[in-house]
């Protein structure tokens, strides 16, 4: 099979359903989270505490502690996959068949929209719940972008289409509910503050849809030691992958020089020239090297990467 991707999700004989969360593969298992079980033939989500849980007293066999990244993830090894979901695979079907259902047709609509736009839908996928057909009418569209270039064009798209009022910015409910999914560490006045400037999410129809970025190019993985829990001050010096996965920014610090976020909530955070306070844990790379990592776990409770708007000026709005 193809190797997974971030995004991409995994079936397993038992009928547990893994998100992929790391391109690559590391002792032929593709590290993920698990996100869903399937009960009486519909797909249940699973918390990360009641995922654990689940495969700490059932499934013992897809924990999986990471060497390289001294941390304890999901792994599925590629030949207990039964099925392989793939974002990109999945909207064209869509574009191909059409929707099944009201909110697959107006998933539709919106990528007709972006096409007209200008955006080149081979290179968009949608995963979540109406990757594995399993959305609901309340379901929002989490698209997924292939390649940093067509990420930035499919932003700057949604960025017209939201000038034009094709598209809507999101509306207080909306963002009260992204704020709620997210249990993030800001409050949410600060969470709106950063999230607004960022154009990786509208709403169509009033439905919300998300962007994230998934590079094409896999890195090679350094080995890290984990150092503990930090909080640092750091000026922002390199954005330039503050979109990826993980988003990753480059700092002015005595010590730390980059540092990295695993959780969706923290991508497109913080600009060139702005200071940000970081929370998260201390890493040793294999050159000797600190950074440090936000998104432990799919929540992060307690990290989080916050513009420190005083110092930053008028940068943030």
């Amino acid at each position: 099979m193809i190797s997974p991707l971030p995004r991409d999700f995994l079936e397993t004989p038992e009928g547990l359903l893994f998100a992929v969360v790391a391109a690559g593969l590391e002792q032929d298992r593709a590290l993920c989270f698990l996100r869903y079980r399937r009960l009486d033939g519909a797909w249940c989500k699973l918390t990360t505490e009641a995922a654990n849980a689940l495969l700490v007293g059932a499934y013992p066999q897809y924990l999986h502690y990471s060497v390289a990244r001294d941390a304890h993830l999901h792994g599925v090894p590629l030949h207990g996959v039964s099925v392989h979901y793939q974002p990109r695979s999945r909207l064209a079907q869509l574009l191909r068949d059409g929707g099944r259902s009201a909110i697959e047709d107006k998933l539709c609509r919106l990528l007709n929209l972006l096409a007209a736009a200008g955006v080149d839908l081979s290179h968009v996928g949608v995963t979540g719940s109406l990757l594995i057909g399993a959305g609901r009418p309340d379901s929002d569209f989490d698209l997924v972008i292939y390649g940093r270039a067509a990420f930035f064009q499919v932003r700057e798209a949604v960025m017209a289409l939201l000038r034009s009022g094709r598209l809507s910015p999101l509306s207080d409910a909306l963002w009260q509910d992204a704020f709620q999914r997210r249990h993030g560490a800001l409050d949410f006045a600060d969470f709106l503050r950063h999230e607004r400037r960022k154009f990786n999410k509208a709403a169509f129809e009033g439905t919300k849809f998300d962007l994230t970025l998934t590079p094409e190019t896999i890195e090679p993985v350094q080995h890290c030691r984990k150092l503990g829990r930090a909080t640092i001050t750091a000026r922002v010096v390199d954005a330039d992958r503050a979109f990826d996965h993980p988003a990753c920014y480059g700092l002015d610090h005595p010590e730390v020089g980059e540092a990295l976020s695993y959780t969706h909530t923290y991508a497109g955070q913080a600009w060139p020239g702005e200071t940000v306070e970081i929370a998260g844990l201390l890493e040793q790379g294999e050159d000797q090297r600190l950074r440090i990592v936000v998104g432990s776990s799919r929540e992060a409770p307690g990290e989080f990467i916050r513009v420190l708007w005083a110092e930053a000026g008028n940068a943030g709005g």
